[in-house]
C-alpha cells in the first residue's frame, strides 16, 4: 500500500482519484465510485477501490459544507468542491454511508492492510470522523 499516513488521502490511489475530478462537472465520478465497492456485495474489496471510495466520501462532506483537514493533498477535491457548488442528493449520502460500512467489515483488503500496522486505530478514527461529517 502506497500510504505515508492513515488519512483519508494519505496514500497514492486516493490522491490519483482526486486528480481525475478536475474535469467532472457533476456527481457521477463519485457516484460511480461508490458504486464499485457497494456491486462488491459481500465479495472482497480491493484497496485501491476502497480507499478511492473514501475519498469519493470526503468530497460529498466537503460538498455538504462539512469540511474536514486541509492539505496539499486535498487541495484538487477542495478546488473542486470550491469551483462546482454541487449539492449532493440523500441518497449519495446514504450509500456513502454504506460504503464505509462495507470497507470496515470483513472482505475488506485496506481494513486488512491497517490491521496490519502500528495505525489501524488512528486510521479508524479518521474514517469514523469522516462519516460523522457526511449527513444523510
Amino acid at each position: 500500500m502506497g500510504a505515508w499516513s492513515a488519512d483519508v488521502f494519505g496514500n497514492d490511489d486516493a490522491c490519483d482519484w482526486a486528480f481525475g475530478l478536475e474535469d467532472a462537472n457533476d456527481l457521477s465520478l463519485v457516484e460511480s465510485t461508490l458504486e464499485t465497492v457497494l456491486s462488491q456485495g459481500t465479495e472482497y474489496v480491493e484497496a485501491p477501490e476502497a480507499s478511492e471510495a473514501l475519498a469519493a466520501i470526503e468530497a460529498i462532506a466537503r460538498l455538504q459544507g462539512n469540511w474536514g483537514e486541509r492539505n496539499p493533498y486535498t487541495e484538487p477535491v477542495d478546488e473542486w468542491v470550491e469551483k462546482t457548488k454541487l449539492q449532493p442528493s440523500a441518497a449519495l449520502a446514504k450509500k456513502a454511508h454504506l460504503v464505509i460500512e462495507r470497507i470496515l467489515a470483513e472482505n475488506s483488503e485496506l481494513k486488512e492492510l491497517w490491521q496490519e500496522s502500528d495505525e489501524f486505530e488512528t486510521w479508524l478514527a479518521f474514517v469514523a470522523e469522516l462519516k460523522s461529517r457526511v449527513n444523510e
